[in-house]
């Protein structure tokens, strides 16, 4: 089959979509399919970057035609991504089926013209966040409002199938209240970060840290929780003066506020700010050394930063929210907290914090019994039956 997968995005820039789709496109094109990839020329969109000139705007890559057109956006609040000629791109390509990713994007109203042009079915994997969780502020979720109103209802009602990571997914997908087609419940595949390196703590040398210390990956962005750990943190640093705070990822626009907190709590060199971790062997250390790993976020739509942790046999500390508690059961991999309070997040990370003995029994099955179950090689298989059901009129 002749499948174009259409997302804002493709590595190498960053983000947990952007794998998603390479790792799909990969083995689609592993078991016999013809992809093209239709993305833009962005590194990242807060704030807007895009690729250097040694990326190739079209290349092949592990057998994935990748396209990158020119991206503009509209100004301030209005934001939104549209990729310059993305409709001629697609006529031209003329696939059999249209795969588009992220619900409320410039793409997926592309996909739609497409089917309706050509008759050829698409189908839409939302990556759905409802819109208080969304970033931007009260601008913004109107103007969200707005387009889920105006405009979502007949983007949707176009796509033969619409695939969601969780039920909790799909419940906050329905609560519009507009027309909604066949919904496939896929969860994501877990990608393996390489061996760490060898030797003692090698992600804690190279910080200089020689005590514990408690871990967060992921942007440094406004619905992630950051201003609460640092608040569960303080009570942290008090009971353990050997602890240490490390915050790896690039900045979403929330640092600035982060290290204010940091110095209006007299934390100083207890919270260390790393920026992104490019080496990956280095980052599966950070899991690896971690002693705890903490995701205390107002809404992950699935989190897949927890199955990295997991897979380094490292317990969670993590919001109730989202797909969260879909696969990480409270008291078996981790404990669950509800978000935006950080007496609750500093409760359970000191819970754990000196309970070695828990501590090996959640890693050891967070490790050995849920991230096992999470592989792209599933998701594929779910995949070619959708496609192949959409593409037989079924």
């Amino acid at each position: 089959m002749k499948i174009a997968e259409l997302a804002t995005r493709y590595p190498p820039g960053p983000g947990g979509v952007e794998r998603h789709v390479r790792e799909v496109s990969v083995r689609l094109v592993q078991r016999g399919h013809s992809v093209d990839v239709f993305t833009t020329d962005l590194y990242r969109e807060y704030p807007w970057l895009r690729l250097g000139p040694e990326v190739p705007r079209d290349e092949v890559v592990d057998g994935v035609a990748v396209h990158r057109l020119p991206a503009w956006t509209l100004p301030s609040e209005l934001h939104y991504p549209f990729f310059r000629g993305l409709d001629k791109a697609l006529a031209a390509a003329s696939p059999e089926l249209v795969h588009a990713h992220t619900y409320g994007t410039n793409h997926a109203a592309a996909a739609a013209r497409y089917a309706r042009k050509t008759g050829r079915p698409f189908v839409l994997s939302a990556h759905y966040h409802p819109i208080w969780s969304i970033e931007g502020g009260w601008l913004r979720h109107r103007i969200r409002g707005f387009y889920d109103r105006q405009l979502a209802a007949p983007i949707l009602a176009s796509a033969k199938r619409v695939i969601v990571q969780t039920h909790e997914e799909e419940r906050l997908l329905r609560v519009p209240g507009f027309p909604i087609p066949p919904v496939e419940i896929v969860p994501p595949g877990y990608t393996p970060l390489p061996a760490p390196p060898e030797g003692d703590r090698p992600f804690a040398r190279s910080l200089g840290i020689e005590g514990p210390f408690l871990l967060f990956v992921g942007r440094l962005a406004s619905n992630k929780g950051l201003l609460e750990l640092v608040d569960a943190f303080t009570r942290l640093a008090q009971h353990d003066p050997t602890a240490t705070l490390v915050l790896v990822g690039e900045d979403g626009g929330m640092r600035p506020a982060v290290e204010r907190n940091i110095a209006a709590r007299s934390l100083g060199g207890r919270v260390r700010i790393t920026g992104y971790v490019a080496d990956e062997r280095l980052l599966a250390s950070a899991f690896r050394e971690a002693r705890l790993f903490v995701l205390p976020s107002e809404y992950e739509a699935f989190g897949l930063v927890l199955l990295e942790a997991l897979a380094q046999g490292t317990p969670a500390v993590a919001s109730r929210v989202g797909g969260i508690p879909e696969f990480l059961e409270d008291g078996k991999a981790g404990r669950l907290v509800p978000p935006n309070e950080p007496v609750g997040l500093a409760n359970a990370i000191l819970t754990l914090w000196d309970d070695e003995t828990t501590r090996k029994k959640f890693g050891a099955y967070g490790r050995d019994v849920v991230v096992p179950k999470y592989s792209w090689e599933r998701v594929v298989d779910e995949l070619e039956r959708i496609f192949r059901d959409v593409a037989d009129g079924r």
